[in-house]
C-alpha cells in the first residue's frame, strides 16, 4: 500500500503582510481532486496544523456526534472558533490568520513540519527549545529514547485491518 503522508521541516519567516511559502511538496500533499484547499487550526502542544480539506471532513463528522457531549463544549468552541479554511496564492503563501499568530505566539520565524496526516507550524523558538530539550544535552535523551520504544512498540500491535475477516 502507498499512502501519501507529510515528512520533513523548514524555517521560514512571515513577511510584512502575515504570509508565509509552503514548500512545494507540502502544497502537493494537500491537492485533492484537483484542488489546493485546506484548513489551519491550533493543534497540541503549542503549534498550529494544517489538515487536508478530506480529513477535516472526517474530524467534523466524528465531532458532530459528540457535540451535545458538555465536556466537549469548551475544546469545540475554541477549534471551531479559531479554524480557518484556505488556499495558497500562485507562488504558494499562505495568509496566518492574525488570531492564530496570536494564539501560539508566533514572532517573524516559523517551522513548517509534516507529520503524517497534517503539517504543524511551530514558533521557531518553540520548536527548537521542545527539540533540545527532547534530545538532551548529549543528543540521545532518555526521553527521546522512552518516546521512540513506546511507538516503535505500535508497529507490534495486531491491526485491525490486517485481520481476515470471515463472513
Amino acid at each position: 500500500m502507498n499512502r501519501f503522508f507529510f515528512s520533513g521541516s523548514t524555517t521560514t519567516k512571515l513577511d510584512s503582510k502575515n504570509r508565509f511559502v509552503l514548500p512545494q511538496n507540502m502544497r502537493f500533499g494537500l491537492v485533492e481532486n484537483g484542488v489546493l484547499e485546506f484548513s489551519i487550526a491550533l493543534g497540541l502542544g503549542g503549534c498550529l496544523a494544517i489538515y487536508r480539506k478530506s480529513d477535516m471532513e472526517k474530524i467534523v463528522a466524528k465531532f458532530q456526534a459528540k457535540q451535545h457531549v458538555a465536556k466537549y463544549q469548551k475544546f469545540f468552541t475554541l477549534f471551531f472558533s479559531t479554524l480557518h479554511h484556505l488556499t495558497c496564492d500562485k507562488i504558494g503563501r499562505v495568509v496566518l490568520p492574525p488570531m492564530l499568530k496570536k494564539s501560539v505566539d508566533i514572532k517573524n520565524e516559523i517551522v513548517i513540519a509534516g507529520v503524517l496526516n497534517k503539517i504543524e507550524i511551530w514558533p521557531k523558538e518553540e520548536y527548537e527549545s521542545q527539540l533540545h530539550e527532547l534530545l538532551g544535552k548529549g543528543g540521545a535523551g532518555s526521553d527521546l529514547v522512552k518516546m521512540s520504544e513506546e511507538a516503535f512498540a505500535l508497529l507490534e500491535e495486531e491491526d485491525e485491518t490486517d485481520i481476515p475477516v470471515f463472513e
